[in-house]
């Protein structure tokens, strides 16, 4: 029975409660799922987004609750062999030159040939990764002494142990095909790769963060192991080319029995390590800017979305429909008034009917000290094409002509206006020629291509329009790369060769090239499988090798335990994938944008965009706010506490948090890809139209989170012109919301369409035009040993045959068998060349 089997019968178990994901589910544009659990008001979520998550919860997610029995496994075989070098004492107490020591008896035991005994060595290696949790009373002293221990083991060499020993599970092709004919794969058929990659996640993870109090050679240390894993040393590639080809590998069923989570999570750290988070990012771009002299960026991005507020969601049909019977009741009881009295009752009803809050709407023109609990929202549409409503709603006239009193809102409580908008505008050079142009050819009759400082014949208006467009002019560092490429191509022996910096990014993409569309399609592969809307079917990856046990679960308990393991080890997946193709969208687009490019057209080709609107395609205020985790489970506290019986309740449960960080975490990477992939792109742009993606993303909205809602709002004002009137009309709030949170582009008329007739959707030509541009790039840039037109030639044949042509020593030797065999031998046929011709 295969694993996809297993996996429908044991959520059976579960009880249906909207928080346990489904394994199966409909099509993304067939079903829209049910929203009636939000008819209360979503809480604000206090999250703050990063690289990654607090250091013990990125630790904790590399081990699935399943190899919980294996902790114990590691100390055993650590302290069986410990006990024999150390005498009774522990290794907290042993000197720094005594650990020095023990670790280089154990990197010479892992070259012995026995496979058992160098998993034994392993695993007393990874106990010391872990911190030797059992001779530490805390959390916090594991943590300290798995830092200390990790640091040790890099310093001793145990790191390129570990990369040799994982090349040779990789190539053993007897594990391979046992994997390939076993029915079912669990975690045994993986033990070795799990727990090399465990000491290696560990290793890269502990040391890419940086404390305070770190001493100098760690600091140092960090530094070389960060230049290690990025420069070419593994082969001729960096170390992430290796767990790229593990990867496919795996995608392409040659090995099935890889633990594909703890790949994902180490080839998603070691990116972050190499090429730098967010924040680093964000210092590059600052620097690249002034290298080219470009004025410095108006804004730095991220303080922006951490200040920025969320607002409150988007009401649906469901709950307009809700409110409106609610009022109708409210009105019926006034009447009944005397009745109810006679009956015994108030004759006021026992609750005021709940009023949505403005959606997304945080400054009212109308009332700016309206009570909050007396707003509404606009309709929310099933379908961007249906046609909607477009009169006020009676609900909204009652509560304009019905405001509540003043004396409900404290002064502390009112709304402060904004004092601007929180992105300064910005404008392309291409829109002001284009302004111009059309300028000119209202006012003058003729054009001037692409001159943007002649404006003679043009009123003051237009040269007051043009000053300010100027003001705000934005020169992004892809059009300066796009302008110096073309010039390149244009007078290659004029400009020379370019110098290609050797950054870390530069290096991966070179390594990633060759096969880049088999590591995209493989990522996407793995992001379908784990997503909670895909089907189970038989034919489609098993991700949960590394999770299934080799029994399977026998009681209610056990079941429920495995279906919160596969749930957050496939939530896992989705974290380490999102966050993986956002970083490398982001590094490789500053690197050079025809390298983002590249990228981009690979997803796009291979149905991200459809993809990442079906994981959409749920409810997602259940799926953030799903409680796939057994805290008492996690490690380290696993390896500290003692454990309490786990009961059916304490499992439905779950923690307390209030979202999960992980979830919200993959869903905000996942808005952004999208953003990366369809800005400025017009059919993109289309393809969200024709997938119908404004409803699925107006269900977005209801998270109430700042950043999320800026990424959705984003991608429904680049469709906006294409949704039709009746939509504008009918979702007015969302577009005001568009307004305050979303940059301005001066003259982007995106609330009107106006130019929709003038831009035909052509989506062939604009993606060959792309492809074009890339493979020159390419061309020029990597491919050295193209024949190309200004290739210098030698036309002297005296300068030709008498160019030195180093031969074998042996050469010589068979100099004579070589030409007998290869000369002689062989019959030439001169008639037959001459009839040929």
């Amino acid at each position: 029975m295969l694993a996809e089997d297993m996996e429908v019968p044991l959520f059976n178990n579960l009880n249906d409660n909207g928080d346990r994901l489904r394994s199966k589910g409909k099509d993304v544009f067939k079903e829209q799922p049910k929203e009636s659990e939000s008819s209360m008001e979503s809480p604000n979520l206090e999250f703050e987004y990063g690289d990654t998550d607090t250091l013990v919860a990125e630790l904790s997610e590399l081990y699935s609750y399943t190899e919980e029995p294996e902790f114990g496994l590691n100390r055993d075989y650590f302290e069986e062999d410990f006990r024999s070098h150390a005498r009774g004492r522990r290794w907290i107490d042993l000197s720094a030159e005594e650990r020095r020591t023990y670790v280089m008896r154990l990197l010479d035991a892992l070259e012995v040939t026995d496979r058992d005994k160098r998993l034994k060595v392993a695993r007393a290696i990874l106990y010391l990764a872990q911190g030797v949790f059992d001779e530490c009373d805390t959390e916090v002293d594991v943590l300290r002494w798995s830092r200390r221990n990790l640091f040790l083991l890099y310093d001793m060499g145990i790191f390129t142990a570990l990369l040799e020993l994982l090349s040779m599970e990789m190539d053993n092709s007897q594990a391979c095909s046992s994997a390939v004919r076993k029915p079912a794969i669990s975690l045994a058929d993986s033990t070795e790769l799990r727990v090399l990659l465990s000491i290696m996640y560990l290793m890269v993870e502990t040391i890419r963060v940086q404390t305070e109090d770190d001493a100098p050679e760690w600091r140092a240390a960090r530094e070389a192991f960060k230049n290690e894993l990025g420069a070419p040393l593994y082969n001729g590639e960096p170390f992430a080319l290796l767990l790229f080809s593990m990867v496919t590998k795996f995608c392409s069923m040659n090995a099935p029995h890889f633990p594909m989570k703890k790949v994902l999570l180490l080839l998603w750290k070691t990116v972050l390590f190499t090429l730098g988070g967010f924040e680093e990012l964000q210092e590059m771009k600052v620097r690249g800017r002034q290298r080219l002299n470009l004025p410095p960026l108006p804004e730095d991005s991220i303080k922006v979305v951490r200040a920025m507020r969320a607002a409150s969601p988007p009401a649906s049909a469901m709950e307009l429909i809700e409110q409106q019977q609610q009022q109708k009741r409210g009105r019926r009881s006034r009447r009944s008034a005397f009745v109810d009295s006679l009956e015994g009752e108030s004759p006021f009803p026992k609750k005021q009917p709940l009023v949505k809050q403005d959606s997304l709407d945080t400054y009212n023109e109308r009332d700016p000290f309206k009570n909050d609990d007396a707003r509404d929202e606009e309709e929310d549409p099933e379908d961007g094409d249906s046609g909607m409503e477009g009169e006020v709603d009676p609900l909204e006239r009652d509560v304009i002509i019905q405001p509540p009193p003043p004396l409900l809102r404290t002064p502390a409580e009112r709304v402060n206006f904004p004092k601007g908008l929180p992105w300064a505008p910005k404008v392309r050079e291409k829109d002001i020629e284009h302004f111009l142009e059309t300028s000119r050819n209202k006012f003058i009759g003729f054009t001037l291509g692409n001159d943007i400082e002649t404006l003679v014949g043009l009123p003051r208006p237009i040269h007051e329009s043009v000053k300010t467009l100027k003001q705000h002019k934005y020169v992004s560092i892809a059009e300066v790369q796009m302008k110096r490429e073309e010039e390149l191509q244009q007078c290659p022996l004029s400009l020379g060769e370019e110098e290609v910096e050797e950054t870390p990014a530069e290096t991966l993409y070179l390594g990633l090239l060759p096969n880049l569309s088999q590591y995209v399609i493989a990522l996407l592969k793995l992001l379908l499988a784990a997503a909670p809307t895909s089907k189970a079917k038989t034919d489609s990856i098993n991700i949960l090798a590394d999770v299934l046990p080799e029994e399977m679960p026998i009681t209610v308990l056990q079941s429920m335990k495995l279906g919160i393991d596969v749930n957050r080890h496939k939530e896992i997946i989705v974290k380490a994938i999102s966050a993986l193709l956002l970083l490398l969208l982001k590094h490789l687009k500053l690197n050079h944008v025809y390298q983002f490019e590249i990228v981009s057209q690979h997803l796009v080709f291979a149905n991200c965009i459809p993809l990442i609107l079906k994981f959409f395609n749920q409810n997602i205020m259940s799926y953030i706010s799903a409680k796939n985790s057994i805290c008492v489970l996690d490690f380290p506290h696993c390896a500290v506490h003692e454990m309490p019986e786990l009961t059916a309740e304490s499992l439905e449960t779950g923690d307390n948090n209030q979202f999960c960080w992980r979830n919200l975490f993959s869903c905000i990477n996942l808005l952004r890809i999208l953003n990366k992939l369809t800005k400025w792109k017009h059919s993109r742009t289309m393809m969200l139209v024709v997938f119908k993606s404004a409803p699925i993303l107006k269900r977005a909205l209801k998270v109430k989170q700042a950043m999320m809602q800026l990424y959705v709002l984003k991608l429904l004002k680049i469709q906006t012109k294409y949704l039709g009137r009746q939509w504008r009309k009918s979702n007015m709030k969302t577009m005001s919301a568009i307004y305050q949170k979303v940059r301005h582009r001066l003259n982007d008329d995106w609330a009107y369409g106006n130019d929709i007739d003038a831009r035909p959707w052509d989506f062939q030509a604009e993606e060959c035009a792309l492809r074009e541009s890339i493979e020159r790039f390419n061309g020029r840039r990597y491919d050295k040993n193209r024949n190309g037109d200004f290739a210098p030639v030698d036309n002297c044949l005296q300068s030709v045959l008498g160019q030195r042509v180093d031969l074998p020593d042996d050469f010589h030797y068979s100099y004579e068998m070589w030409l007998e065999r290869e000369v002689f031998a062989q019959p030439i046929e001169w008639e037959g060349l001459l009839a040929e011709e």
